[in-house]
């Protein structure tokens, strides 16, 4: 299956779900927000939203700065 992540495409096993995304792409814990086809998914359903071919999944994390 391909996904395209911040630009990037990506290929993964079918069926696979957000939060495993993030684990294979070492991101677990590191992202703060996550958007599919600019659609933000709650963290709480990251474990149970299956991502689909050609989805567009935008992951988002939080920087301090001044």
């Amino acid at each position: 299956m391909n996904i395209v992540i911040n630009g990037e495409l990506k290929k993964f096993k079918d069926s696979i779900t957000l939060n495993k995304v993030l684990q294979e792409l070492s991101l677990e814990g590191k992202v703060m927000a996550a958007a599919v086809n600019m659609n933000i998914v709650k963290q709480n359903e990251w474990g149970s939203y299956i991502m689909k071919e050609s989805d567009k999944l935008e992951l988002l994390d939080f920087v301090g700065g001044g």
